[in-house]
């Protein structure tokens, strides 16, 4: 019988976001990267919500939120997202929270614990882009993985990707396969649930303006420290954030537990759910 989600809304910002949220007790936040949505938990919502409160959340931009017609550097920056985060933490009525985040989800995360500690009380991190990465992303050979960064800077993006359902599916499944492991590890039927979700309108631009957000604002903004207890997950075989990256995490993380997962790529939490999902839990209770 298919998962029966429980989808809410919330006002916060000025923007209206969608989450699912199942479970009960202390309550965890799961954030989503590029290119995901809620539904990236789907193998993780359930085991989690066995011990705690669970919210799931669309970010503004991204499939079934608002995505406001904003100028990137305006509306989509990583401080943004986390005065996001902080606003649903609190329009929930929770106290303090935990974070687990991936990917782009992991930026905001890292920008949430600086301007937010007072709201948070752990931290889990997949693969995070963080400042000790430095200049590598756009070093040989691996520049060659991160050309669709470039390519999202362009203004007519979501244009090309965007100008059939059948464009959007090929780009998606790309990604999803490409940075993988187990190449198979989302069904068909998995991959019809982000086209759908990037099919929504302006849902593409959202995806696409973080990066742009991202390029524009480089270097602004503080990189003290996070001295929340932080668990990092880093899979091996990553080829966009790779696991020898993680060579910098103690100036960054001074409380940080890192944990290698060993034959996974880009989406660990798929690939690898249960014993992701055990870490998780040991690490937050």
């Amino acid at each position: 019988m298919p998962q029966a989600w429980n989808h809410q809304f919330a006002e916060v910002n000025g923007v209206r976001l969608h989450y699912v949220r199942q479970g009960s007790g202390r309550p965890v936040l799961l954030i989503h990267g590029w290119p995901g949505f809620w539904f990236e938990w789907n193998q993780n919502i359930p085991a989690l919500a066995e011990r705690f409160d669970v919210v799931a959340p669309d970010m503004r931009g991204f499939a079934y939120s608002d995505k406001p017609d904003l100028p990137p550097e305006q509306g989509y920056t990583d401080a943004v997202m986390a005065g996001d985060l902080a606003a649903l933490v609190r329009a929930l009525g929770f106290e303090r929270v935990s974070v687990v985040a991936h990917d782009f989800g992991a930026t905001w995360a890292q920008r949430f614990a600086r301007e937010h500690a007072d709201l948070l009380e752990k931290l889990v991190l997949f693969n995070p882009p963080y400042p000790g990465i430095g200049a590598r992303w756009f070093q040989l050979p691996q520049v060659f993985e991160s050309w669709y960064m470039i390519f999202h800077q362009q203004p007519w993006a979501e244009e090309v990707v965007g100008a059939s359902r059948a464009g959007i599916e090929t780009y998606l499944r790309h990604f999803l396969r490409h940075w993988s492991h187990d190449t198979d590890v989302f069904t068909d039927e998995e991959i019809d649930e982000f086209v759908e979700a990037y099919s929504q309108p302006g849902a593409l631009r959202g995806g696409f303006n973080c990066y742009r957000a991202a390029f524009r604002t480089a270097g602004q903004g503080a990189n003290d420290p996070i001295a929340t207890p932080t668990l990092i997950l880093w899979s091996d075989r990553d080829p966009i954030l790779r696991f020898e990256w993680s060579d910098q995490l103690a100036q960054h993380f001074p409380n940080h537990t890192l944990k290698k997962i060993e034959g996974c790529g880009h989406f660990m939490h798929r690939e690898a759910s249960e014993r992701v999902n055990q870490e998780i839990i040991g690490f937050l209770r």
